[in-house]
């Protein structure tokens, strides 16, 4: 399928410690043009680390941008330059003090692709094994373990409420079904 659209010029507006904000224009096949706002980033990785087959644990802490506590798997923006997996080892030790013994890459996704550039890279960690939290000036932040059996009712009353916790927990949960289902055959 071909685009109708080409950006004829681009212009950054803002650029941040985390953010670029870039201000695009963009001309249509029928000659009109309009303007759109993309926020740049470079990435992040998030991690569903298991302490065991029935314990998943998470991080709360509070998020300036919406204004309250939220209940999230471990998370963090990739460096210049780093290595996806690395980050997902650093971001695990960093936020809830533990290494993982199998770190596996599940998928990765956009986040807002209506504005944003940004892909996050969702990673399942097992065989945990505790070291001591490093959280950055910014971070307080509470690990909390959470049952496995309760992600979906946690997930559908709204207590775990963001798109990349959702997302990862789920494909999580799916291959927990799979894994459990292909054990019985």
């Amino acid at each position: 399928m071909s685009t109708d659209r080409c950006v004829v010029s681009s212009e950054v507006a803002y650029r941040g410690k985390v953010v670029t904000l870039r201000i695009d224009t963009i001309r249509l096949s029928n000659g009109e043009s309009y303007t759109k706002e993309i926020v740049e980033h470079r990435g992040a990785v998030a991690i569903v680390p298991f302490l065991d087959a029935a314990t998943v644990l998470m991080v709360r802490q509070y998020r300036i941008a919406v204004g309250k506590q939220l209940l999230e798997i471990p998370a963090g923006t990739l460096e210049r330059g780093e290595d996806l997996d690395a980050c997902a080892a650093r971001e695990l030790e960093e936020e809830i003090g533990y290494q993982a013994g199998t770190l596996t890459r599940l998928f990765s996704q956009y986040l807002a692709p209506g504005y944003s550039d940004e892909v996050l890279h969702a990673y399942r960690a097992t065989n945990l094994v505790e070291t001591a939290q490093a959280n950055e000036i910014d971070e307080q932040i509470e690990v909390v373990a959470v049952p496995t059996a309760d992600v979906q009712s946690m997930i559908l009353d709204g207590r775990i409420c963001d798109a990349k916790s959702i997302a990862a927990l789920l494909v999580c949960l799916c291959i927990n079904r799979t894994n459990a289902n292909d054990g019985q055959a």
